[in-house]
């Protein structure tokens, strides 16, 4: 394993290729360290938690989990967000909506064990990112994309959770394999648009040059997208 000091250097897809979980544990590990001993009490429980609901569940090639670990480490890293509930609520964003019977019941039952466990901010936050039930006679990505933006319109601090997500899903992208790698593109390229208004908004708690960072990884999100869909090599992805 690389040294501390090299460890935070690396981007994140860097250390996941190369050192996997592990490496992605060891960098979390390093950015909670700034941060109370109750704090970082309740950032290893929700990982725990996480890291167990997830056990069992795969993201392509890798682990589930190396997704949650990217999505939080980068809130606290690239995004300096310090806010607790935030960084656990990013680490249980998938947990509703993947493992609701785990975690209680339905989804409305999840989310009160995780108001139970944590708090209701947390149990909110994960609300506000967690995919509802679609109808089955309807295009699937559209409800996705619509859910989104009626959700995080009115949830500012699920927008940072949320845009983390999607950064490592769109700009992530190119480490993804298979037919999954067109089918991602399709998903999200729609999304870039609404990303960059609920970014730029006054009320979202970021700072301008955090703001300005995400606006360049969703223009290469968008860059990679059209080199999937658009590009002559497109149909062969």
């Amino acid at each position: 394993m690389a040294s501390p000091a090299y460890l935070a250097t690396m981007p994140l897809h860097a250390i996941t290729e190369v050192y996997g979980e592990e490496g992605l544990r060891q960098r979390f590990a390093l950015e909670v360290t700034r941060f109370p001993a109750p704090d970082r009490e309740r950032l290893t429980e929700a990982l725990d938690l996480a890291a167990h609901l997830h056990r069992d569940d795969r993201r392509v090639r890798e682990p589930y989990l190396n997704h949650l670990l990217r999505v939080a480490i980068r809130i606290m890293s690239h995004y300096g967000v310090d806010d607790v509930d935030v960084i656990v609520a990013a680490l249980l964003h998938d947990a509703v909506e993947d493992h609701p019977d785990e975690l209680g019941g339905d989804t409305e039952a999840a989310l009160a064990g995780l108001a139970r466990r944590f708090n209701p901010r947390v149990a909110d936050l994960v609300r506000a990112v967690t995919n509802p039930e679609y109808d089955p006679e309807r295009d699937r990505h559209e409800q996705y994309r619509a859910h989104v933006a009626a959700s995080l319109d009115r949830h500012p601090w699920a927008r940072v959770i949320k845009v983390s997500d999607f950064t490592d899903n769109g700009v992530g992208v190119i480490h993804t394999t298979g037919p999954k790698v067109r089918s991602s593109a399709t998903k999200y390229r729609p999304l870039v648009p609404v990303f960059r208004e609920l970014v730029s908004r006054p009320d979202t708690p970021l700072s301008a040059p955090t703001k300005a960072h995400i606006m360049d990884q969703l223009d290469l999100a968008e860059s990679r997208f059209a080199a999937i869909l658009d590009g002559p090599e497109a149909g062969k992805v």
